[in-house]
């Protein structure tokens, strides 16, 4: 993607919005169990092109792990591992501006596995900052770790199976244009004012929902 691109309207560009369950949060020892991936294309989610795989680890799922996504060593023996993998998720990333909940654990997993010669885009897109952004500019208190549970309630959105990467793959880009729309006054977001979203900068329009500030934090998870 050129940079010149970053100062087109939002809905020219192309979006890889991506969610990962894992065996917990620490890329340096924690492993990708299920990689799921829905572009926006045009400012619209096209489902019908999800890419979506569960991977095999290297050592099987903790329970503490098991409780929040429900992916046990039996349902993970048949896949593939992740090194086999690889290139249908770069093919998934390939030229697309990338999308996720809480991005730190997408860009941080991804950025650690895929090879070099195709290396994670350095353009990440987080709708926790995005909707943290929002409610700020209503007038509201953002919690710090708004779930995506929380921001698809405040847009009066479906939440689709929670913890499952396809689910919140699905949910994240629903919430991410909706925002995304809300994002400029009298004209399209540009890429960058979407890359640049934060608290306290007042380029939004529109309230959030009816309540004037999101409930208590949640955590960076999810739903």
């Amino acid at each position: 993607m050129s940079v010149e691109a970053l100062t087109h309207s939002w809905r020219e560009s192309e979006f890889a919005v991506v969610d990962l369950e894992t065996t917990g949060l620490d890329p340096a020892s924690d492993e990708i169990l299920s990689f799921a991936m829905v572009p926006v294309r045009g400012g619209r989610v096209l489902p019908g092109e999800l890419v979506s795989t569960l991977v095999a680890p290297r050592r099987p799922p903790a329970a503490d792990s098991i409780r929040i996504h429900g992916l046990r060593e039996a349902d993970l023996l048949d896949q593939q591992p992740l090194e086999a993998q690889l290139e249908l998720i770069g093919d998934a990333l390939a030229g697309r501006i990338l999308v996720a909940h809480f991005a730190f654990i997408e860009r941080g997993f991804l950025s650690r596995v895929l090879p070099v010669e195709r290396p994670l885009t350095p353009y990440v897109i987080d709708t926790m900052q995005l909707g943290r952004a929002v409610i700020s500019a209503e007038g509201g208190r953002p919690p710090e770790f708004p779930s995506l549970g929380q921001l698809a309630e405040l847009l009066g959105l479906p939440v689709h199976r929670p913890h499952h990467a396809d689910g919140d793959a699905l949910t994240t880009a629903q919430v991410f244009i909706a925002l995304a729309s809300r994002l400029n006054r009298k004209r399209d977001a540009t890429v960058a004012e979407l890359l640049a979203a934060r608290p306290g900068r007042r380029l939004f329009s529109g309230r959030l929902g009816r309540r004037r500030s999101a409930p208590g934090p949640a955590g960076p998870g999810g739903g």
